[in-house]
């Protein structure tokens, strides 16, 4: 498929300048962007691997063409994330059934258990899990299973748990060729290096402390939901995202290290093996990961025929926000470049 290349609006070809824009200002003008409106969703509650409850809205057009199945990033809840409730409203409006959901430890699922993260080690199943039970309630063929940020590592672990379905998940009336495929967004690809770049790039350490408070309300709520789930002396001693992963999660999922863990959960190696189509839209001037991310990605991507890959010189970490001369060029009816392009995709059977 030809993609139309990205164009940002004056004074935002800077990544920073781009997330933060985005962060602050498009969070709250959105919906001034598009005239469609908010489907009529429907509360679920989802089961998920190991039986964990996940907590996600649904919402059917008349004869759906397909399902799409979103979560967002790293902290937030269905609630507060404009950029997914965006999505949905686009995706519904263009025949899509749209389901989108609290992913572990976030919003109300974290009201139905105290499960915390695992960053795609188990998230990639819940995906599956989902599309299944969506399948049931007469969400159709083809799933397609799309993130960014954080979501989007979420959702590349799905892409190959679809993959695998017929060997774990045979109970589940879903079959592998019923998944399409994904598309993600500014994906985080790797944990451990793009946390090092964080920290120690100017701004980097506001925006991973910021990070850090959203994450250090995510445990608090549920030890006050779970207070038998929780340490409150380990959640005390969180002061860093690395030290979230250490002191609450590693040990819950075996690991020895947070090292270890990141590199256990971190989806660049899995790249080369993707089988479903998968569309990757990257920012080359992302502030929130290792620029050294971008060669390692495309060559992990070089050899895949199953992978498009976007990489772009702008758009910042989850922005794309396109200028009117970007939005005339792409033929888009809005500013939102990147959901603009994973729907044409998806509408052309990714691809």
């Amino acid at each position: 498929m030809n993609i139309p290349p990205y164009l940002p609006p004056l004074g935002l070809s800077n990544g920073l300048a781009m997330t933060l824009y985005a962060a602050l200002k498009a969070s709250r003008d959105w919906e001034k962007t598009i005239t469609v409106p908010e489907p009529t969703y429907q509360p679920q509650t989802f089961s998920g691997a190991g039986n964990v409850p996940l907590f996600g809205i649904i919402a059917m057009p008349e004869q759906p063409k397909g399902t799409i199945v979103g979560t967002y990033g790293i902290t937030g809840n269905l609630d507060d994330q404009w950029f997914l409730r965006l999505l949905g409203r686009k995706a519904f409006a263009q025949g899509y059934a749209v389901v989108l959901f609290d992913w572990r430890a976030h919003g109300k699922t974290a009201e139905l258990s105290p499960t915390l993260t695992s960053d795609g080690l188990y998230e990639g199943e819940d995906f599956v899990r989902i599309a299944a039970k969506a399948k049931a309630m007469g969400c159709p063929a083809p799933f397609w299973f799309t993130g960014f940020s954080l979501g989007g590592q979420l959702a590349l672990w799905a892409i190959q748990a679809a993959q695998t379905v017929a060997d774990w998940g045979i109970d589940l009336g879903l079959t592998a060729s019923e998944i399409g495929g994904g598309a993600v967004i500014c994906p985080s690809l790797d944990s451990a290096r793009s946390l090092t770049y964080l920290i120690n790039h100017p701004g980097g350490r506001q925006l991973e402390q910021a990070i850090t408070r959203q994450l250090k309300k995510l445990a608090q709520r549920i030890y006050e939901l779970h207070p038998d789930a929780i340490d409150p002396d380990a959640l005390a001693r969180v002061k860093s995202i690395w030290t979230f992963d250490q002191e609450l999660v590693i040990g819950r999922l075996g690991f020895s290290s947070v090292e270890a863990y990141y590199a256990a959960s971190s989806p660049l190696p899995l790249l080369p093996e993707l089988q479903k189509k998968t569309l990757i839209l990257y920012a080359a001037d992302d502030p929130m990961f290792d620029p050294t991310i971008v060669p390692d990605l495309e060559a992990a991507c070089a050899d895949n025929p199953a992978i498009d890959l976007v990489v772009t010189p702008h758009g910042g970490h989850v922005g794309y926000i396109s200028s009117k001369a970007g939005q005339a060029q792409a033929h888009d009816l809005d500013p939102w470049w990147a959901w603009n392009r994973v729907l044409t995709w998806i509408d052309h059977g990714g691809g």
